[in-house]
């Protein structure tokens, strides 16, 4: 959960730049599954949308003030950005211009907080909202 807090901290930061979104994908350690000894929640595996809605609300309230949408069950967000554990992305005109590495090892949210800073500066004194988290 610390890495959304750190998500919500750059999500804050930038909110006149970038709207952001979290996406709830498949759970990664079901409580009926290959649980990490550390999971802050027992999540089963999801077996319908309804579970995974559920399973949602408790990562919503981490980060509260974000977008949050669930992926199908039959993953196509998952499989179409290859997200799985977690992953950060920016699409800019729908196009991916940031592209983290996979979790947990690849999340790094310096990564996404220094691209952001980068654009920033670009944009000079222009507050355009052009871009997606």
């Amino acid at each position: 959960m610390a890495r959304l807090k750190a998500f919500q901290g750059v999500v804050q930061q930038n909110a006149d730049i970038a709207d952001s979104v979290v996406v709830y994908i498949e759970e990664a350690h079901p409580s009926d599954g290959w649980m990490s000894t550390d999971a802050p929640y027992q999540i089963p595996k999801h077996r319908c949308l309804e579970d995974r809605l559920n399973a949602a609300q408790l990562m919503h309230l981490e980060v509260p003030g974000c977008p949050l949408v669930v992926d199908s069950m039959e993953n196509s967000s998952n499989a179409a950005y290859g997200a799985y554990f977690d992953r950060l992305y920016i699409l800019q005109e729908g196009t991916i211009v940031y592209q983290g590495g996979r979790g947990p090892e690849g999340y790094r949210v310096t990564e996404l907080r220094d691209w952001l800073d980068r654009y920033r500066q670009t944009l000079g004194k222009s507050s355009q909202l052009v871009m997606s988290v």
